[in-house]
């Protein structure tokens, strides 16, 4: 691979890496608006900020989020099983987090699909899936956080960890 194939591959993976930051900051701001937090404790009434307290317009900007995250999420994972799965390995923290994100998706999903007038769950489906799929995002920005503060990545190079072993 040439040095211009790299610099390509490198920027298309901050491009990744932002658009994901961004989806997933979108979808947590999104996700809490759903509630009536932002309007109960005046953070819509900070100009700018009303539109936090619209729950359609966070509802359906929710959406968009959930769509562009969950694309984001099958592009990675489709290239690490075409690409990748030879180059690196999924580390512990990884599975964790892959785990409580098909945890979020689930939930989601299930959500989205309550929403349609031909659904009928029963309520207390309708409030496990509200209370897990709020529990799993708080689980899933905390092991994040944690991830963050010691250095945990999604995976780990084969080639360091055959070096690493000699």
């Amino acid at each position: 691979m040439d040095l211009r194939e790299n610099h390509i591959k490198s920027d298309r993976t901050k491009i990744i890496r932002y658009l994901y930051l961004i989806s997933l900051f979108f979808l947590v701001l999104t996700g809490f608006g759903q509630m009536p937090v932002f309007k109960r404790y005046y953070i819509a009434d900070i100009p700018g900020l009303g539109w936090l307290a619209q729950f359609f317009v966070t509802h359906y900007m929710h959406y968009l989020f959930a769509i562009l995250f969950f694309g984001i999420t099958v592009f990675i994972i489709t290239g690490y099983f075409l690409t990748h799965r030879k180059k690196i390995k999924i580390a512990p923290s990884g599975y964790f987090r892959g785990a409580i994100l098909f945890g979020l998706v689930l939930t989601g999903t299930l959500l989205v699909i309550r929403n349609f007038a031909s659904s009928n769950f029963p309520p207390g489906l309708i409030i496990f899936l509200d209370l897990s799929h709020l529990g799993l995002v708080m689980i899933f920005l905390i092991a994040g956080l944690y991830c963050l503060i010691f250095k945990k990545k999604w995976y780990s190079d084969k080639k360091n960890l055959s070096s690493k072993k000699e």
